[in-house]
Formats: C-alpha cells, structure tokens, sequence
C-alpha cells in the first residue's frame, strides 16, 4: 500500500482498498460499494450461516413481564419455599374449620399434652389447641389481608395525588405522613384502638390507618419519576383526561414496588395483630386469636409449653412465608437483574 498526496495535500490509499477506505473517511470521490473480492470475504459460508440460525433460534420467544417475572420467581428456592408455606397455611385457614371441632368447646382434660385425640394438646379452659390454632391462622390471614387492601387504597390514593397534583397538595400530604411516621407505630395503634374499642374490625381500621404511610412515599416517588416522561406528556397534549391518564399511563408503571409492599405488608400485619393481642387491646376472648393464645399461656410455660408453641409457630410460619414471597417479588419485578 503506497501512500500520496492529492492537490489539497491529503494522504489517499491506493491498491485494492482505496475505494472503501474513501468511503469510510466519508470522501466524495469514495466508492461507496464494495468490490465483488471484499463481497466475498465478507459473505458467509454455510457453517456459519448455520451456527448464526442456531443461536438465534436459542434466543426465543419474546415473553412479556409476567411470564419473565415468574421464570425468576422460580428460580428463587427461598420464595418457593415461602409460597408453599403461603399455600398451605391458606388451605388450612381456608378448610381446616370444617375439619375441626368448634375452638371454644371445653372438655375436662385441662392443659393436657398432645395426645392422638387433641394433637396440639388443651389449653387452660379445656379447649383443643389444635382447633384454636387452626382458627387462629384463619383470623390472622382475614386482618392481614382486609388490612393491607384498605392501607393499599389509601397509600395508593394520597400517594398519587401528592405526586401527581404536587405544590400544596404535595406539602400537605407529606407533611401530614411525615408527622404521622414521626410517633412510634406501637404508640399510635394503641392509641387508636383504645379510641375506637377492641374487636377484630376496630384491629382492621387500627392497622390500616397506621400502616399506609410508606405505602404514600412510595407511590409518591413513582409519579414524580413517571409523570414527566414523554409517553405521559403525548397523552397530555392529544387531550387524555387526567384519571385516564393517572389509571392507565402512570400506575401501571409504579405497581411494581406496591406489588412487594403488598406481600410483606400482609406479614406485618399478622404480626403487628399478633403483639396488639398479645398486649389485651386486639380481639376480645373467646376469639381464637393466635395472640391471645400466647398471652394466655404466659402462667403455663413451664408446665405446659405447647401452649406458647404451637400458636408461636404459626405466627412465625405465617409472616416468614409472605416475607420470602415478598423478597422474590422484588428480585423477580426488578427488570435491572433480568
């Protein structure tokens, strides 16, 4: 390859790469088409063709979000594990009352140990563990989950009105969130639930009132991300309503960390019912409450400790499950580790 010089003094190639070598320095005395040797080297033979088809074909499919969300799921062993344990205390709350005998029927065989007859044993007043637990379990998934829809809506609600609307509206809202996460948890649901009364709605409207402040933040956080990317401001100026835009636009696009928050806040819940229970403003006795069952066998522990076992277990299974459920939803949503 020789190098010279044209009248403008720039360097030009010759021999048989000239012209592409032109082209590719975007000369206009370039070429601008290959010779039919480069044609050649360029082409592929037919067992590269082959290879080149086979690894397309290895590609697939396109799948949409749910589908590649649930292939990572079921890569997680440790969600797996808590959906099963989800499942199986479902079914039990769902179908172990039909099985059982009614929870507040008292025999004469008072704190007895497990038995063939009673598996779980008695309890102090003669009543069968087993039919407690199995009751208990239905009446913590009932508030866990009748309180996360209604802290979910709320949560929701303010949430996307503060970062949709924004300016006093925002200062507002979050001011009134930041308040309300400045007063420890415990405090504020004792403070409610004595307000209201015990019982299990009064536990339902206590737990949720207190637990959709992160819930706000976090749908908060989305709408100020989504809200002025161009997909959104297209939908503006074509004249969208707002609700149509807010439901169809931007939710979709926020639901996946409200999707988590779903899953462990059932779990917080159950335990948070539990330790209200526990400290005699939750359900009120004889409900079968799986608090109530361990704040009643505090006087037994030594003689009979199946009454804090079984009941202890169940709540540890309940919220251990939808938190392992909770922890794969979020690595299985986050498109980043795809």
């Amino acid at each position: 390859m020789v190098d010279e010089r044209d009248q403008s003094g720039r360097n030009i190639v010759n021999g048989p790469d000239e012209g592409p070598m032109r082209a590719l320095r975007g000369d206009p005395a370039g070429y601008g088409e290959l010779s039919a040797q480069q044609s050649a080297a360029l082409a592929l033979s037919e067992l590269e063709a082959t290879a080149l088809d086979a690894s397309l074909e290895d590609v697939g499919p396109s799948r949409s979000l749910g589908t590649d969300a649930w292939r990572r799921f079921r890569r997680n062993k440790l969600a797996i594990a808590g959906l099963v344990i989800v499942g199986m205390l479902v079914a039990l709350g769902l179908i172990g009352p039909f099985l059982v005998q009614n929870p507040s029927f008292q025999t004469q065989a008072v704190r007895e140990s497990p038995t063939n007859q009673h598996w779980f044993g008695t309890d102090q007043l003669g009543q069968d563990e087993f039919a407690r637990v199995v009751y208990g379990v239905r009446l913590s998934l009932y508030i866990g989950f009748m309180v996360t829809l209604v802290e979910t809506v709320i949560g929701v609600l303010v949430g996307a009105l503060s970062g949709w609307f924004r300016g006093w509206t925002d200062t507002i809202l979050m001011r009134l969130v930041d308040v309300l996460l400045g007063i420890p948890y415990l405090v504020l649901a004792l403070a409610l639930v004595t307000a209201i009364g015990r019982g299990v709605t009064a536990v339902v409207v206590t737990l949720a009132v207190t637990a959709w402040l992160q819930t706000a933040r976090t749908v908060r956080a989305g709408f100020l991300t989504v809200r002025d990317l161009e997909y959104v401001d297209a939908a503006r100026t074509t004249g969208v309503p707002t609700y149509r835009i807010i439901w169809r636009h931007v939710l979709p696009n926020v639901f996946q960390p409200v999707v988590v928050l779903v899953a462990v806040g059932i779990g917080s819940a159950i335990l948070a019912e539990a330790a209200l229970s526990f400290l005699g403003v939750g359900p009120v006795p004889p409900t079968a409450s799986l608090g109530l069952m361990i704040a009643g066998s505090r006087d037994y522990f030594t003689e009979a400790p199946h009454l804090l076992l079984f009941p202890g277990l169940a709540i540890v299974a309940l919220v251990l499950g939808f938190l392992l459920v909770g922890d794969g939803l979020r690595d299985a949503l986050d498109v980043k580790d795809a």
